[in-house]
């Protein structure tokens, strides 16, 4: 079975004024979905990894003929994060976190108003196209990374709990080169 874009929860308008309908349309509809069919035509030459969930495949790496790994990274990594980030993403979300998490935050990072800070100044300053990350190591410690293109944080062991796409396909539309803003 071939990887598929998954649907959004939400429709293309319901992230506005935040986020436009265009935006969304183009971000999903073809930027993820290019993802999706690189993906699925580099992995046609080990098709025994459709079988394997995006987690899996992306361990799995050095085990994939050398012609396909940069492939299945790139587009792998697109594919993961971008269905990590539509589940992240929500018209009624927002808001200072809540529960274990905030305890977590407020551990680890001082307090959820410090965590921000360090998160947008992160991310504003990560240069080129990549993504910003709230991360939790295997001993479920919480800390901050950004990654380059579409590298995504489980090539590092790391499970992501927050991502933000910095790629300019993300924001450009609406925001052009204010970068920061789209990130607040």
């Amino acid at each position: 079975m071939t990887f598929q874009v998954p649907n959004l929860p939400y429709k293309f308008e319901a992230l506005e004024p935040h986020i436009d309908a265009k935006t969304m349309e183009i971000h999903h509809g073809k930027h993820h979905a290019a993802y999706v069919s690189k993906l699925n035509t580099a992995l046609e030459k080990a098709p025994s990894f459709f079988e394997r969930s995006i987690n899996e495949v992306l361990q799995a790496l050095n085990q994939l003929p050398e012609e396909i790994r940069t492939a299945v990274r790139n587009n792998g990594g697109g594919h993961l994060n971008h269905s990590i980030f539509w589940k992240l993403l929500s018209p009624n979300g927002g808001g200072k976190a809540r529960g274990t998490i905030l305890q977590k935050i407020d551990q680890q990072f001082k307090s959820f108003e410090s965590f921000k800070e360090q998160f947008s100044n992160l991310a504003t300053n990560h240069f080129g196209s990549g993504w910003a990350w709230l991360v939790a190591d295997k001993d479920r410690k919480l800390s901050l990374l950004t990654t380059p293109n579409q590298d995504a944080p489980i090539l590092q062991g790391l499970h992501p709990l927050l991502g933000l796409d910095l790629w300019e396909h993300a924001y450009y539309l609406k925001y052009q080169n204010r970068r920061p803003e789209y990130i607040t």
